[in-house]
């Protein structure tokens, strides 16, 4: 795939943090701006909130210091966490440095900028914002256990569930929490076909070009 016709790694539409960010940058000295990111006092802020910690402090520092609006700063410092945050989420191999630039460029970043956003994104803190963004990621519960049976109600107060064989399930998620629930065969066939159905849609998708990884 061509670069030109490459999508930009934050996706089709750039998210509303990124576009406020450049709006602000535009009505920002960029002598002023330089000297905020070079000194890392901005980035200090962005990466404390990458690895969990609370910025708040480090923003309201930088704006004393440099005499900038708190919220014309807030826009920056978050357009910034989202601009590194979806940078940091792509594994080195998806995303290379040239091409994160490139898009730094489409997105009307200062040149003189793009090369100290490369430098958290590639540098030698990477894996450690890796490590934090993994264990501050809101996660939801993993299956530890499952059981299931096939039972036949003999008596019922419904005829057409009478000697009608059904599949109960057993799930135990790492929460703690047990859920049951009762599966009638015949959607639970229905269930097979659908899975086998997207596994087939998916082995396909792989098999085409414009999904794969060209250097």
């Amino acid at each position: 795939m061509s670069m030109s016709h490459r999508c930009c790694y934050l996706g089709a539409r750039t998210p509303i943090e990124v576009d406020l960010m450049v709006k602000q940058l535009k009505d920002l000295d960029k002598e002023t701006f330089r000297k905020i990111l070079k000194a890392q006092l901005c980035l200090v802020a962005v990466v404390n909130s990458l690895e969990g910690k609370d910025s708040r402090e480090a923003v309201r520092s930088i704006a004393e210091t440099e005499n900038l609006p708190e919220e014309q700063l807030s826009y920056i410092v978050a357009g910034m966490y989202t601009l590194l945050g979806e940078a940091l989420r792509l594994p080195q191999t998806s995303l290379k440095q040239e091409v994160f630039k490139g898009d730094l460029r489409d997105l009307r970043i200062p040149e003189e900028f793009i090369s100290d956003f490369a430098s958290v994104v590639f540098g030698n803190r990477r894996s450690i914002l890796e490590t934090a963004a993994l264990q501050n990621r809101t996660r939801l519960p993993t299956l530890q256990d499952f059981r299931w049976r096939v039972d036949v109600a003999i008596s019922s107060s419904s005829l057409t569930r009478a000697l009608q064989p059904a599949i109960l399930m057993q799930l135990k998620l790492s929460n703690g929490t047990v859920q049951r629930f009762e599966v009638p065969v015949a959607k639970f066939q229905e269930l097979r076909y659908n899975v086998a159905l997207i596994l087939k849609e998916m082995n396909d998708l792989e098999k085409r070009s414009i999904l794969k990884i060209q250097d």
